[in-house]
């Protein structure tokens, strides 16, 4: 018998029966995934109305939502077969969107934009905001739209940084987990010891 049982767990997500490969996929539910998808739609819809379609800034800024979006979507779905692989991607993903953030800060320089402090009323709106799980395009399409480029470029900026800040989390629990579980090689191990002592011929 293969120890690889696979059975229906959520959309996008496999569950390992008594077998050595681990839950892992359901990125969906990841906050980090929810930000990020916001800030890729929200930084298509802003290059789209504040840039020309030939400046070379576009391709930047979309790429890096798109690659801060799709990393943290191919590391979930690597986790079950490569911890290491799942801590690099997601890696990769906080990466492409602190370059992201950057370019929003140029483009709030290059106008005489002020960032937002923390205290700023429209951040601290925006803070309660992301207080909901929730929380999906929707819940910040008035800010992220904002006919005022200060405040749809501060709110974006400020999502980025909600964003980043949750794959430094989610980067530090997976290293926690990596050196507590072990990879897929232990796993491997452990479940192969486990299986042979199940079988009628092999010594007690």
């Amino acid at each position: 018998m293969s120890f690889r049982s696979v059975v229906s767990f959520k959309k996008g997500e496999d569950k390992m029966v008594d077998g050595f490969i681990p839950a892992h996929g359901g990125y969906q539910k990841l906050q980090s995934y929810k930000r990020s998808l916001v800030v890729y739609q929200a930084t298509v819809k802003f290059c789209r109305e504040y840039f020309s379609k030939f400046d070379r800034t576009v391709d930047q800024m979309v790429q890096a939502a798109r690659s801060g979006k799709q990393n943290i979507i191919e590391g979930s779905m690597a986790s079950g077969t490569s911890k290491g692989t799942e801590i690099k991607l997601t890696n990769v993903a906080r990466a492409s969107l602190e370059e992201l953030l950057e370019d929003y800060r140029d483009f709030m320089r290059d106008r005489d934009i002020e960032e937002w402090k923390r205290d700023h009323p429209h951040a601290r709106r925006l803070s309660e905001l992301n207080r909901n799980p929730d929380a999906d395009y929707e819940t910040f399409r008035k800010a992220v739209e904002h006919k005022d480029p200060a405040i749809r470029a501060n709110a974006i900026t400020g999502l980025v940084k909600v964003t980043n800040y949750l794959l430094d989390q989610q980067i530090r629990k997976l290293e926690k987990e990596f050196l507590e579980e072990g990879g897929l090689r232990e796993r491997m191990y452990q479940a192969r010891v486990k299986a042979r002592g199940k079988q009628p011929w092999e010594k007690k």
